[in-house]
């Protein structure tokens, strides 16, 4: 591989999918605080609110978990009774 193409900070990171609880090891850049066991070694944990084994497209199933959609509805509803 090319020296100098990644950036310093280019390292293994696993991501939790917190839907399912599901995780996998990659490499990434993203900046985490938090650690993890995984596979006998202690990595940084990304988490993540859906990924490919939790999301309809790939798994087949009907079901998409909406956490954020939830409360913007619910606002959105009920704003009108503030005024």
């Amino acid at each position: 591989m090319k020296q100098g193409l990644h950036p310093e900070n280019y390292r293994p990171v696993v991501f939790k999918d917190m839907s399912n609880g599901d995780m996998f090891l990659s490499r990434s850049t993203a900046k985490t605080t938090e650690t993890v066991e995984f596979e006998g070694e202690t990595y940084p944990v990304f988490k993540l609110e859906i990924s490919s084994t939790s999301h309809p497209f790939y798994t087949g199933k009907s079901k998409l978990v909406d956490t954020a959609g939830r409360v913007d509805k619910f606002m959105s509803r009920y704003a009108r009774m503030k005024k």
